[in-house]
């Protein structure tokens, strides 16, 4: 146990110096999102084949939908972001800002599920409670104070709104991947990040989160 959370803390600390990495060098920030975005398209289509494993047609057909599907979902995401936070640092700032409500949402959800309990969220994914899902509001609230001063267009209110919006779509986005994960029959997505999985199992809310706080901080 007490390995296992070295192992947690350490590719924590490599995966927050390559976050402060991509902040500061934008050729990093492409190079780090295609990357991440390709690996963890690969972790995505190895629960797919895992799922639909019968060699029939009709499964055939469903594994090239979930495949391509996702390619192209994923293509988008990435490309598109690229393009968008390249020509605004408010909009690099924003991206940021989603993914860090992703991580604390994680966060939040982690701690105060495991400390509470209580009522489970979905049987999708049994280890998550209703607790947790307000954890992961709460933390995710956190970051307010500290960056609201950053968004000087955004009033108190709008800003916690956005941010509560932001978390929730993470939290849809983890049950959405730990569904698929259930149906694989799988823990995590794979073993590349020690102590903590898969690439995927990292950043299943954010690829969710960081399209939605760009939509709606534009659109606010």
């Amino acid at each position: 146990m007490k390995s296992e959370l070295v192992k947690r803390i350490t590719t924590s600390f490599l995966l927050l110096t390559l976050l402060s990495f991509m902040y500061f060098y934008t050729y990093i920030f492409i190079i780090s999102l295609v990357i991440v975005s390709l690996i963890a398209w690969i972790e995505f289509n190895n629960l797919i084949t895992k799922i639909f494993k019968n060699k029939n047609q009709k499964n055939i057909i469903i594994r090239f939908i979930f495949k391509s599907t996702s390619l192209l979902y994923l293509s988008l995401l990435v490309f598109g972001t690229i393009s968008i936070v390249s020509t605004s640092s408010d909009m690099q700032h924003i991206f940021f800002y989603s993914l860090l409500v992703s991580i604390m949402s994680d966060i939040g959800g982690l701690i105060v599920g495991k400390t509470f309990k209580g009522r489970k969220l979905s049987k999708i994914s049994p280890n998550k409670t209703i607790s947790g899902s307000l954890g992961s509001i709460i933390f995710s609230l956190f970051l307010v104070p500290i960056f609201i001063s950053s968004f000087t267009n955004y009033n108190l209110f709008l800003f916690c709104l956005m941010t509560i919006i932001i978390s929730l779509t993470s939290q849809m986005g983890d049950l959405l991947i730990s569904f698929f994960k259930r149906k694989a029959k799988v823990k995590n997505t794979s073993n590349l990040l020690p102590g903590h999985g898969g690439v995927l199992d990292r950043i299943d809310g954010a690829i969710f989160a960081i399209p939605i706080g760009l939509l709606v901080f534009k659109l606010f």
